[in-house]
């Protein structure tokens, strides 16, 4: 890993199978000139990889991680406990539980854990990105402004469904 860089969001995978899945959170993070990475770490397989990874993520300038993981899903929990950094969790849905497990997993976390968790699946990793820019929008007006925009557009799009149901 880096010493210093311009990442500012790190998104944080338990396997490569859960990229699809947090691809969305890298378009949106694309989409706000939000400077990010994609690190593979897994808490229980590499969790010395994990735990020098959440350790050293602020130094290197991250500001917000995201962590998609399924099944236990403990990867945003670990992470959390070894970092003062804000920690969005994912749910993945890799099982036969649809992601309850993995949501179960996420959202549970003890006190003093806190790891804020979004929806299942491209949806939660959507708002996790979104999540993030909230944050960092907080501290700088032109991503604020951009933030805004979005929502706007956001909006413009259900009306001009709403008139299309007219016709």
């Amino acid at each position: 890993m880096q010493e210093k860089s311009e990442v500012v969001v790190s998104v944080v995978m338990g396997s490569d199978s859960d990229l699809p899945v947090m691809e969305e959170a890298v378009k949106v993070l694309d989409a706000f000139a939000i400077h990010h990475e994609l690190f593979l770490t897994s808490a229980h397989r590499t969790p010395e990889r994990t735990a020098i990874f959440a350790r050293g993520a602020a130094k290197r300038g991250v500001r917000i991680i995201i962590v998609g993981a399924g099944a236990a899903a403990h990867l945003a929990g670990v992470i959390a406990a070894q970092t003062l950094l804000p920690v969005i969790g994912v749910p993945i849905d890799a099982t036969s539980l649809k992601g309850l497990d993995a949501l179960l997993a996420t959202v549970q976390m003890p006190g003093g854990i806190p790891v804020a968790t979004m929806a299942i699946g491209k949806a939660g990793a959507k708002n996790a990105a979104l999540f993030a820019v909230r944050i960092l929008a907080l501290e700088d007006a032109d991503l604020s402004k951009r933030l805004q925009s979005y929502s706007r557009k956001m909006a413009q799009e259900v009306e001009r469904k709403h008139e299309n149901l007219k016709k």
